[in-house]
C-alpha cells in the first residue's frame, strides 16, 4: 500500500512555501503589467517606434493647437 499523506514517508520536504503577501502581491501586479503590454502591442513588430511615433503625433497636433489658438496665420473673412 502506497503512502498518500504529505506527513508520511517525507513528502513534507516536497512542499513549496510560497512567498508573503507583500511579494506575492508584487508578482501579481508585474504580471497584469506584462499582460497589458502584451495585448497593447499585440501584432506590432516594434512597438518603441510606435511609440516614438504617437509621441511625435501629440506633439504636432499639440503645436497646431497653440498656433491656431494664438490667432496668428489664419483665414480672415471680408464682408464688402
Amino acid at each position: 500500500m502506497g503512502m498518500c499523506l504529505p506527513c508520511l514517508g517525507g513528502a513534507a520536504d516536497d512542499v513549496i512555501a510560497t512567498p508573503d503577501q507583500e511579494t506575492r502581491r508584487r508578482q501579481l501586479a508585474e504580471a497584469a503589467e506584462k499582460r497589458q503590454k502584451e495585448t497593447t502591442y499585440r501584432g506590432i513588430k516594434n512597438p518603441e517606434a510606435v511609440e516614438r511615433k504617437r509621441k511625435k503625433q501629440e506633439e504636432v497636433e499639440k503645436q497646431t493647437v497653440t498656433t491656431s489658438a494664438s490667432g496668428g496665420g489664419g483665414l480672415k473673412w471680408q464682408v464688402g
